[in-house]
């Protein structure tokens, strides 16, 4: 620990400790990860939301490395898979072959560290959706930013045939509030980072969601957080609609492929 806080001082003890903890379980399932340096924010600050980490299993029932182990299987065994067993999965994402690896309740951390353990292994997909950073509640919406911006480098450096979706984070909260504020400024930020990576795109998915009075409404929402049917059809539809559109391949784009 007195190496990680000599080498990362900016770290909070939080982050500190799960870094720590990432470090063991590699070493303790001799697993040899070479993990790309953190994206730094301003001079030689490390951003702690682009620092790769598991989750904690603080429940002891180790569910999100058996979730994470699943989707590495599922990496090398699947054909077309249908994870999310709802109408409007089955009837906009699963015709396209989509495979969800989304696991409740991670941030960029949590995301990076599965990329970077697996999760990318044994596919080549042409598209990846990217949509996190609305649990990352001890960053700044700079550091959130910034580690969802490190993630879509990692794809683009692991699938560089691959274009790269990143979603905006919704509104939450029943009425404005500063957590809502920060998302807001989150995507702000990714609008203007984005288009330098080249092949990665942002994308608005939070049209309709916030009233003229400022309020999100139980029938999007019905905790101010998580969707419901309609509210999951109002994110789905956009993206399936830019889904087909990155999936239109030219001529020349198909012969490549086959070749």
């Amino acid at each position: 620990m007195d190496v990680l806080k000599r080498k990362w001082p900016d770290l909070t003890p939080i982050s500190r400790q799960n870094l720590w903890n990432s470090l063991l379980l590699q070493l303790h399932t001799s697993r040899l990860v070479y993990h790309r340096p953190p994206v730094r924010m301003s001079g030689d600050e490390v951003n702690p939301a682009a620092v790769p980490v598991p989750v904690q299993d603080v429940q002891g029932d180790g569910r999100w490395m058996s979730q994470h182990t699943r989707f590495v299987q599922e990496c090398k065994d699947a054909e077309g898979w249908e994870l999310v067993q709802c109408s409007v999965w089955r009837e906009l994402f699963s015709p396209l072959h989509a495979i969800n690896f989304g696991i409740a309740g991670d941030t960029t951390c949590n995301v990076l560290w599965r990329l970077q353990n697996g999760e990318l292994q044994n596919i080549r997909p042409k598209v990846v959706v990217v949509w996190v950073g609305t649990n990352n509640h001890e960053h700044t919406a700079e550091q959130v930013a910034g580690g969802i911006l490190a993630i879509a480098q990692h794809l683009i450096s692991c699938l560089p045939q691959a274009k790269v979706v990143v979603l905006g984070l919704l509104p939450r909260g029943e009425r404005p509030n500063p957590l809502r504020a920060k998302n807001t400024t989150v995507n702000g930020l990714l609008r203007s980072w984005l288009p330098r990576l080249g092949s990665t795109q942002f994308l608005d998915v939070s049209a309709g969601f916030v009233h003229s009075d400022g309020t999100i409404s139980t029938g999007v929402m019905f905790d101010f957080l998580h969707l419901t049917a309609s509210g999951y059809r109002s994110v789905a539809k956009p993206l399936s609609d830019l889904l087909l559109q990155l999936l239109d391949e030219t001529p020349e784009e198909r012969r490549a492929s086959l070749v």
